[in-house]
């Protein structure tokens, strides 16, 4: 027996006990690829899914099992024993079918050129999971409009409309179709509820990318009229939209007078206004007062060979992070859309 199968007998001895922690399961797993025990893992996961509270039945939901990613794991194993069509019937058994923004069952379909089940699966599955691995499978297959035609569909789901329109942009961009992306991100954003940050931001860099910058300048202008305010979160699209148009110093200029001109994320923005027009001292001098522990600014003293106060910022953020967290209000933080 090799080194390696050695100590993976070894890792295999210590993680099984903890097969009920969905991190060490997952490990375990890992393990057992490298050391010809699937079957002995799968045993263990088996026993985890059938001893769950409520699970009688194929069909069941599984609330109960323990870790909750034992029938996932299950299905690595089977798929890669070559047991192709049980892992697909474990899946299926899943009350979420979605976690860390995929799917593996359609991950798995894809994989084995399973296409029409994945068209069926995807027609049904809510988060827009499946719907965006069949348009990926169709576009690298080149069916650019069979792609297109996915993301077409959205469904009942808010979260398959929304984000299933910004996917269909980037594929429209991908591919040339830079104003077709465009319209359509410009009519989600019109749409009742579509005025959201990420969706605004999306419609404000096609913009900028198109050569059409003025357009979305005119549509902050009528959003801000709209709310009777303009929040930094909307505020700071304008910045890159305003360079594209050759009003950079004017963009400064109202940065600084915005009311939360003063923050650190609002300084970030306007060190990076001035930086890149090669104005990097001004950019450290803001950065120095407003946010004196960024890491942006330890970048800009360092363009200025400034290497022992860039290496104080660096400690200083460091010490920071290591303190207990901060008892301050909701002001301390930044919009939530802010990069």
């Amino acid at each position: 027996m090799g080194a390696g199968r050695s100590r993976g007998d070894e890792a295999f001895t210590l993680l099984s006990p903890h097969v009920a922690d969905w991190f060490l399961a997952a490990a375990l797993v890992d393990v057992a690829e490298g050391t010809g025990r699937d079957e002995d893992v799968a045993v263990l996961l088996t026993d985890r899914i059938e001893a769950a509270p409520g699970c009688g039945t194929p069909a069941c939901r599984r609330h109960g099992v323990e870790p909750g990613n034992a029938v996932g794991l299950l299905a690595t194993i089977r798929e890669r024993q070559g047991r192709v069509d049980e892992a697909i019937g474990l899946l299926g058994t899943r009350d979420t079918t979605s976690v860390n923004g995929g799917d593996q069952l359609a991950d798995l379909l894809a994989r084995h050129d399973r296409v029409q089940e994945l068209r069926t699966y995807a027609a049904a599955e809510y988060h827009g999971h499946a719907a965006q691995r069949l348009a990926e499978v169709l576009e690298e297959g080149g069916d650019i409009e069979g792609a297109i035609a996915v993301y077409q569909q959205p469904g009942d789901s808010p979260a398959r409309r929304y984000h299933g329109s910004v996917q269909l942009a980037q594929l429209l961009v991908r591919h040339g179709r830079g104003d077709e992306a465009l319209a359509g991100i410009r009519a989600l954003a019109d749409s009742p509820g579509g005025e959201e940050d990420w969706i605004v931001d999306m419609l404000c860099t096609l913009c900028a990318d198109q050569g059409r910058a003025q357009e979305g300048l005119a549509y902050l202008d009528a959003l801000a009229a709209r709310r009777g305010e303009e929040s930094w979160d909307f505020f700071r699209m304008r910045l890159p939209l305003m360079v594209a148009c050759g009003l950079r110093e004017n963009a400064i200029e109202r940065a600084r007078a915005h009311p939360e001109g003063g923050t650190w994320y609002a300084a970030e923005s306007i060190a990076e206004l001035l930086a890149d027009a090669g104005r990097t001292e001004e950019a450290v001098a803001v950065l120095e007062r407003h946010a004196p522990d960024s890491s942006v600014l330890a970048w800009h003293l360092l363009d200025l060979g400034r290497v022992k106060d860039a290496v104080a910022v660096l400690q200083q953020r460091a010490t920071k992070s290591a303190a207990p967290p901060s008892t301050g209000t909701l002001a301390d933080a930044p919009p939530i859309g802010t990069p």
